[in-house]
C-alpha cells in the first residue's frame, strides 16, 4: 500500500534533518575540488586546484595547500610544456596558484600513507600564479619557532597554520551546535545587546568612550548583565547571546582586553536548572574527536575547594590534596606549631609530594619554599619519608614515635615522599599550599612522571560562595564576592541584614582542568533587597542602577543565568598554551594590536569634538618611537632605549619561565647601542 505523498514528505525532510549533509566546500567557487578531498575514487578525473605552494622540489613536483589540506601536483618535463614547467618551478613558496590538470596514482611505492591525498597525485596541465609572494619573516609551519611577537605582528600569515586553522574551525562548529541546542532545541532567543552603555559600579576597569556631550562618556560593558536581566523583566524568558565583552584590566597574563562569552539568562530558574542546562549544552555540543564527557559534573563548596586545593577552582586531575594535620600535632611542643593553633582560624595543613626524593631537586624543593614566602608570607616546612621508613626533617626530632606514625598515616606517606607543611592562618595556608600544589606537579612532569592525562576533561561545579568578601585595600569595607545583582543563598538570606559577612551566594562557577570556563548566579529580584545590598553593604550609589531598580520594581521574575568563558573553554579543547592561540587577532600582552599597531594616536583636531585635550605634549617623534616597532635607526634607537629599559624591568616579571627572564643588572648597565638593540629586541620578543 502506497504512503500518502505529504507523509513520505515529512519522513524525507526528517531523514534530511536527522543526517545533515556534509558541507560543500566548493559551492560558488571556481575550484572543482580543495587539496584536501581528492582519493583513488577519482583517478581519471580533471579538476581545477587553488592554493598556497607549500613546497616544492627540483622543478619536479609541488605540494598546493588550501585551507583542509595537502595535494601533490606533478610538473610535467615534456618540451611541450617548458613554459609551465617555468613557471612552477620558478613560483616562491606561499604564492596563490590555480592548477588544472588529471588525478593520476602514485606509482607504486611512492604512496605516502602520512597524507589523506598520499595514494593520489595532479598532473599538471596548465597552471596560473595568482599572486607570487615575496620573502616571508617566517615559514608557515607549526614546527618552526617564531616569537609570539612576530606571529602577532604577521598574523594573516601565522593563520595559515594548520594548527590555528583548525582551532578556529573547532570553535565554529562548536559554536554553531551550541546555538542548535539552545535555540532549537529548548527555545532560547537570540538578542543583540548594546556595545555603548554606562559605567558599572563593582567588578573589572570599564573601557571609556567619549561621547559629543561635554564631560559624559559611555562604557564598554564588561557583560551583557544588565540588559539580559533586563530581557527577563521584559518577558522573553530565556536569552542567550554569543557576546563581545571588554575590560581594560591592564597587563595580565593570557588576559584579553575583549573577548567572547556565551552568555544565557533563564526565567523561573533555579541553580540546578542553570546546572543541567550547561551540562546538556557542553555534552550536545562537544567535539567528537575530543572523546565523551559525563554527566551530570561532581559540585564541591567553596569551602571544600579552598580547604582540599587551596584554590577556588580545582585541577581534579590529580591527587596531593591538602591535608588537615592539626589534631596530629596538636599536643606537640613544638612552638610554631602551638602560636598557629592559638589563632581563631589558625590551622597545621600539608600536601605530600609522590616519589619527591627522586624527581625533585634541593633547588626544586629551595625554590617552591621561597615562592611561598615571596607570594604569601608563609613559611613551609618540608619532611622526607627514607626508603627505611623514618622521617627526615627539622620538625621530626620534637615528635614521639606515636605521633610521626599518625603523620605518615594521615599523610599517606611511601618511600621517597617528600612533605611541604604550613602553619598560620587558615586561608593563607590553604592558598600557599595550593599554589604549591601546582608548581609541585609542573616540576614533575617536567622531570617525567606522569601526573595529569592531557585528553582528560575534569569538570567541576563550585558552589556556595561567599556573597561577601573584604576589599584588599580596606579589610573593613565589603565587596561583591561575583557582582552586586547576585541574590543571596536562601538558607542565609536573614543574615544579609544582620551579619552580610556570613551570607553565602547562589553563585556557581564551572571548572575545568583548574580553570574557571563559565560563572553565573541567580539574580536578586526584588528591588529593595538590591537597593540595600548597593547602599548599606557595598556603599555605592543605587542611583547609577536606577533604570534596573526601576525595572524590579515593575513585576521582574525570579531568574538567574551564566557566561562560559568561549576563548577559554576552546583552548583548554584543543590543549593551546594560550587563549591567544584560539582567537583571530588577539591583542597582545599589553593589551596592543602589533599587526595594525593600535592603540593609536590622534590629533587634536579629532579630539576637539569629544571635549578632550591632552594634559601632556606628545613628542614630535612620536610616532617613529612607538608605532614603528621596527624602525633601527640610531637616532629612534637611543630614544626607545630610554624608555624600553624601564618597560622591560617593569614588565620581565610577569613572566614565569626563568629562560624568558632577564637580569635587572643586564636592563639597567651601560652598553653600546648594538647591545642595547639587542636588549630592545629581546624585549620585543618576549614581552609583546
Amino acid at each position: 500500500m502506497a504512503l500518502p505523498r505529504l507523509l513520505v514528505r515529512a519522513l524525507h525532510r526528517a531523514a534530511a534533518a536527522a543526517a545533515p549533509a556534509a558541507p560543500d566546500f566548493n559551492s560558488f567557487v571556481t575550484r572543482t575540488n580543495t587539496c584536501g578531498e581528492l582519493r583513488s575514487a577519482h583517478v581519471g578525473q580533471k579538476v581545477t586546484l587553488y592554493g598556497w605552494v607549500q613546497y616544492q622540489r627540483q622543478g619536479l613536483f609541488l605540494v598546493l595547500r588550501d585551507f583542509q589540506g595537502l595535494t601533490q601536483v606533478i610538473i610535467p618535463q615534456d618540451e611541450a610544456h617548458s613554459h609551465l614547467k617555468e613557471l612552477l618551478s620558478s613560483a616562491p613558496l606561499e604564492s596563490v596558484v590555480r592548477v588544472t590538470g588529471t588525478v593520476s596514482p602514485r606509482p607504486l611505492g611512492q604512496e605516502n600513507p602520512k597524507m589523506p591525498t598520499g595514494d593520489i597525485e595532479v598532473k599538471a596541465e596548465t597552471a596560473e600564479i595568482l599572486n607570487s609572494c615575496k620573502k616571508l619573516p617566517f615559514e608557515i609551519k607549526d614546527f618552526i619557532k617564531k616569537s609570539e611577537a612576530l606571529r602577532m605582528q604577521y598574523r594573516y600569515l601565522d593563520l595559515r597554520s594548520p594548527r590555528l586553522q583548525s582551532a578556529l574551525r573547532l570553535r565554529s562548529r562548536l559554536v554553531m551546535s551550541m546555538r542548535q541546542y539552545l535555540c532549537n532545541l529548548h527555545g532560547f532567543v537570540d538578542v543583540e545587546t548594546p556595545t555603548l552603555f554606562k559605567r558599572t559600579p563593582g567588578g573589572a576597569k570599564e573601557f571609556l568612550v567619549p561621547s559629543r556631550e561635554p564631560g559624559k562618556f559611555y562604557s564598554l560593558p564588561q557583560s551583557p548583565q544588565q540588559f539580559k536581566q533586563l530581557l527577563m523583566v521584559g518577558g522573553l524568558d530565556r536569552y542567550f547571546q554569543v557576546a563581545r565583552c571588554y575590560r581594560d584590566e591592564g597587563s595580565r597574563p593570557d588576559r584579553q582586553p575583549e573577548f567572547t562569552q556565551i552568555d544565557i539568562e533563564m526565567s523561573f530558574v533555579d541553580q540546578a536548572g542553570i546546572q543541567r542546562l550547561v551540562e546538556g549544552l557542553l555534552q550536545h555540543s562537544w567535539p567528537e574527536e575530543r572523546g565523551s564527557i559525563m554527566t551530570p559534573f561532581p559540585s564541591m563548596t567553596y569551602k571544600e575547594a579552598l580547604a582540599e586545593y587551596g584554590t577556588d577552582k580545582p585541577d581534579t586531575r590529580f591527587g596531593m590534596k591538602i591535608v588537615d594535620i592539626s589534631d596530629v600535632l596538636r599536643g606537640s611542643s613544638v612552638h610554631f606549631v602551638q602560636n598557629a593553633l592559638s589563632y581563631p582560624h589558625g590551622s597545621i595543613r600539608a600536601i605530600c609530594i609522590p616519589q619527591g626524593v627522586k624527581y625533585l631537586t634541593n633547588k626544586d624543593l629551595e625554590s617552591l619554599k621561597e615562592s611561598a614566602k615571596s607570594e604569601f608570607n608563609q613559611e613551609i616546612m618540608e619532611i622526607i619519608r627514607k626508603p627505611d621508613g623514618s622521617l627526615k626533617s627539622l620538625l621530626t626530632k620534637f615528635l614521639g614515635e606515636k605521633e610521626k606514625s599518625e603523620l605518615i598515616q594521615a599523610l599517606n606517606m611511601q618511600e621517597d615522599d617528600v612533605v611541604l607543611l604550613a602553619a598560620g592562618e587558615h586561608k593563607q595556608v590553604c592558598c600557599a599550599l595550593g599554589a604549591l600544589r601546582l608548581l609541585s606537579a609542573n616540576l614533575l612532569e617536567a622531570a617525567g612522571l606522569a601526573l595529569r592525562d592531557p585528553t582528560a576533561f575534569h569538570f567541576l561545579w563550585v558552589v556556595d560562595f561567599p556573597l561577601f568578601l573584604p576589599k584588599a585595600e580596606n579589610p573593613t569595607e565589603l565587596e561583591s564576592a561575583h557582582h552586586p545583582f547576585t541574590a543571596p543563598h536562601p538558607s542565609d538570606a536573614s543574615l544579609l541584614y544582620s551579619d552580610p559577612t556570613k551570607v553565602r551566594s547562589q553563585h556557581y562557577d564551572l571548572v575545568l582542568n583548574g580553570n574557571e570556563v563559565g560563572g553565573g548566579s541567580i539574580r536578586i529580584h526584588n528591588a529593595e533587597q538590591q537597593r540595600f545590598v548597593l547602599e548599606k553593604v557595598l556603599k555605592e550609589d543605587s542611583e547609577v542602577l536606577s533604570h534596573l531598580i526601576e525595572a524590579l520594581e515593575l513585576g521582574a521574575p525570579p531568574h538567574g543565568g551564566i557566561a562560559l568563558g568561549l576563548d577559554r573553554l576552546i583552548s583548554l579543547i584543543v590543549d593551546a598554551p594560550s587563549i591567544r592561540d584560539v582567537i583571530a587577532f588577539p591583542k597582545s600582552f599589553r593589551g596592543r594590536d602589533l599587526m595594525g599597531n593600535a592603540p593609536d594616536y590622534v590629533t587634536p583636531e579629532e579630539l576637539e569634538p569629544y571635549h578632550i585635550q591632552l594634559c601632556t605634549k606628545l613628542p614630535e617623534n612620536h610616532e617613529e618611537m612607538w608605532v614603528d616597532d621596527r624602525l633601527s635607526s640610531s637616532r629612534v634607537l637611543s630614544q626607545r632605549i630610554a624608555w624600553g629599559r624601564d618597560f622591560i624591568v617593569a614588565f620581565q616579571d610577569f613572566f614565569p619561565c626563568e629562560e624568558k627572564r632577564m637580569p635587572r643588572e643586564a636592563v639597567a648597565a651601560p652598553g653600546s647601542l648594538e647591545v642595547s638593540k639587542a636588549r630592545l629586541d629581546w624585549a620585543w620578543s618576549n614581552l609583546g
